[in-house]
This record gives C-alpha cells, sequence and structure tokens, in this order.
C-alpha cells in the first residue's frame, strides 16, 4: 500500500507473541512499519540481549521496519509533588520504574532505538497533578536535559500527550513545544487522548499545534464523553466508530506535509481478543485513510 505516511500498529496491540504480531501487521494487514512497547509479557526495556536478537530476526523475516519505541520514559510521579490520582498502584504494559531510575530508562530506549534502527523514543511528562504550575519549570528543564542527551546520540524524543500526564490536550502541548526548544523534541499527537480531557482534537485542537513539530501520531477512537475523565480508562471505541474526525485528522496531516507514523494503539477491547480487536480497529482505520485519499 501506498500513503504519505508510515502506516504502523503498536505490536502489543495485538497481542505479547511478538511473531504472531508480526506475522498479523506484514502479512494481513499489509503495514511495512511497526511501534515497538512490550513483547512476550516484557516491557521493551527488559529484554535482555538474546530476546532482542530474537526480535530483530522476526522484524527482518517479515519485512518491518520500526517507527520508535514506545518507552515509558517520564510515566512516573514528580518528585515532592502531591501523589497524583493517575498515579498506577502497579506495572503499566509491564513497566515499573522509579523516577530514580529514569536515567537508566533514557539510556536503555536510546541502546534499543539504536539496536532496532529508529531515531525516534516515546516520553511523557509524568502523572497529572491538580495543580502543575508550581513544577512546570522544573519539569520542562528535565524534559530539555533529557532531549539534549538524545540529541547527542541522534535520537529524537517525542512527547506523547497523555490524558493522565501533565501534557495531556493538545493547548498544553503547545505550552510545553514552547517551553522546550529543541530539535531534538517533538510530538506524538494522541487525539484520543486529548478527547479523554475535553478537548475535541481535531479541529480545535490540532490547529493549535505547531505542524512541523509533530513527530509521531497515536491512532484511536473514543466514544462521546461529557465531561474530562477522572481517573478511569476512558470509553475507547473501534477506529471510525468513535467520535474523532479521523477522516479530516488525516487529511489535514496529509495537506501540512506530515510525513511520519499514523500508529494504530486500539486500546478499544470489544471484541473477544487484543488481536481481533486490532483486526476491526483497523479495518476502520483504513477505511478513514482512504476516505481522507492517505491510503
Amino acid at each position: 500500500m501506498t500513503s504519505p505516511f508510515r502506516i504502523a500498529v503498536i505490536n502489543d496491540e495485538l497481542g505479547q507473541d511478538f511473531g504472531r504480531s508480526c506475522e498479523v501487521a506484514s502479512r494481513e494487514f499489509g503495514i511495512e512499519w511497526i511501534e515497538l512497547r512490550g513483547m512476550w509479557n516484557k516491557n521493551i526495556l527488559n529484554l535482555d540481549a538474546a530476546e532482542t536478537a530474537e526480535a530483530r530476526r522476526l522484524l527482518e523475516k517479515y519485512k518491518l521496519r520500526v517507527t520508535d519505541i514506545a518507552s515509558p520514559l517520564f510515566k512516573v510521579d514528580w518528585p515532592g509533588a502531591p501523589k497524583s490520582k493517575f498515579s498506577p498502584k502497579g506495572a503499566q504494559f509491564n513497566a515499573d520504574f522509579t523516577y530514580d531510575q529514569q536515567g537508566e530508562v533514557l539510556d536503555r530506549s536510546i541502546a534499543l532505538a539504536k539496536a532496532f534502527h529508529t531515531d525516534r523514543v516515546r516520553c511523557f511528562d509524568f502523572w497529572r497533578l491538580e495543580d502543575p504550575v508550581p513544577y512546570r519549570a522544573a519539569i520542562n528543564a528535565k524534559l530539555l536535559e533529557a532531549a539534549n542527551t538524545a540529541s547527542k546520540q541522534g535520537i529524537i524524543l517525542i512527547l506523547e500527550n497523555e490524558f493522565a500526564c501533565n501534557t495531556a490536550i493538545a493547548a498544553e502541548a503547545a505550552q510545553t513545544l514552547a517551553a522546550v526548544q529543541s530539535p531534538s523534541f517533538m510530538l506524538n499527537w494522541d487525539p484520543g487522548n486529548a478527547a479523554a480531557r475535553g478537548e475535541t482534537p481535531y479541529p480545535g485542537g490540532y490547529n493549535l499545534l505547531p505542524k512541523s513539530r509533530i513527530g509521531h501520531c497515536h491512532c484511536k477512537d473514543i466514544k462521546a464523553i461529557s465531561k474530562p475523565i477522572d481517573s478511569k480508562e476512558p470509553g475507547w471505541a473501534a477506529m471510525g466508530a468513535g467520535v474523532i474526525d479521523w477522516v479530516g485528522q488525516f487529511r489535514a496531516l496529509k495537506r501540512d506535509g506530515y510525513h511520519y507514523a499514523v500508529s494504530l494503539e486500539t486500546h478499544w477491547r470489544g471484541a473477544a481478543t487484543a488481536e481481533e480487536s486490532s483486526r476491526q480497529s483497523w479495518v476502520g482505520m483504513k477505511e478513514q485513510l482512504r476516505k481522507a485519499d492517505a491510503l
């Protein structure tokens, strides 16, 4: 298939069997790109040398290229601030790292990016605070420091707007990008997460973003919500079955010269399995791309 975008899927949205995920992505979905988050019931940061080598072998077998390392970098509480109500009690996506381990998380993420031949590492900006203002300057400084570290290795950090973190909507993302001025710091635009906090991601939210600093895009859909979510998981939907104008969003990305990944992050689990849910969501995503003349 041809597209102005790197059409991808996050591997563990299909399942924990990495070989099977690669097979479905390549031979069934017909895509050439994949985003790496976790496999074999491990977060990608915890893979050993043999597992990393096996993952690389499978990628080569199925002729898949890696969009980015979907690292959990900075998905932790900000030290010295009140504990966030979004801070989980256990591991998320098999990741359970402390604030003090974030330097190691960054170094390991960069090493994995090089091993998997990608120039992008996903990050966050800490679990959401009721009032982030007293800490925002220090958070921005931490993000800039990390971006500078990554830059020395030829790696770009892509900050995901995450409904449970301090940058959740496009309006906040625009402010964070303005404060963290580095060519190695870009946005992982996630319209679904913005919608979960009550923003209309397209056209309203998207129009606030500096288009030249969007370096990745996650694709999921969401049911109608009347107010921003509190601490519960939003009501996700299959792509095309929710309220987000994905046709308009894809069309705008194409118009604005975006050429990086549009990566299916299903999240919706309305079918029998993760694989089947992602299969149905891919059907919807493919239809939206075609309607936008982007596939």
